[in-house]
């Protein structure tokens, strides 16, 4: 299990996903912005915490150029259990959230979703590189680099510092 597998793309912008319809999204349409990539799930019990903040994050700082990229993951005791479409719905209409609710992923084992191993590689969490648990949060930087990782306790305001500083980074 301990290191991740090496990937060649040295950047989140190179790339596609999947929203939570099936359609494909490059993610090079977020150069130039500072983004806060997480596995989300809606029958957790840190989902009440992480989706209130996120929203609130994100309707503070995205007109400075802050992204939340939310990614559904059933991996953690099937904390995510419907359709992508689900997820969206429940964070949309529950949480107000307006930013992007991709469709759901595999964070760890063989069959993880390409982005997060990209993720994983580029910043090891405290006890290796796997993803413990739903709301693991990457803060990317413009040039699309992770430049933090912080665990499922921690509070998405808590990163606003750092948020802050990574949108006045040149």
């Amino acid at each position: 299990m301990g290191a991740s597998p090496s990937v060649p793309e040295k950047s989140i912008h190179q790339f596609c996903v999947k929203d939570a319809r099936g359609q494909d999204v490059d993610l090079s349409i977020y150069k130039g912005k500072v983004l806060l990539v997480v596995n989300v799930a809606s029958k957790c019990g840190f989902t009440d915490s992480n989706y209130t903040q996120l929203t609130d994050l994100y309707n503070k700082y995205k007109d400075q150029g802050f992204e939340v990229l939310a990614f559904p993951c059933n991996q953690f005791l099937k904390q995510e259990p419907g359709t992508s479409k689900d997820a969206q719905e429940f964070a949309c209409t529950r949480y107000k959230a307006e930013y992007p609710i991709f469709h759901k992923v595999r964070v760890n084992g063989p069959t993880t979703a390409p982005v997060y191993r990209f993720l994983k590689a580029s910043r090891s969490g405290v006890f290796g590189s796997s993803i413990k648990w739903n709301f693991t949060k990457f803060l990317v930087n413009k040039e699309g680099h992770v430049i933090n990782r912080y665990n499922t306790t921690t509070n998405p305001l808590s990163l606003e510092a750092d948020i802050q500083k990574a949108l006045e980074a040149k």
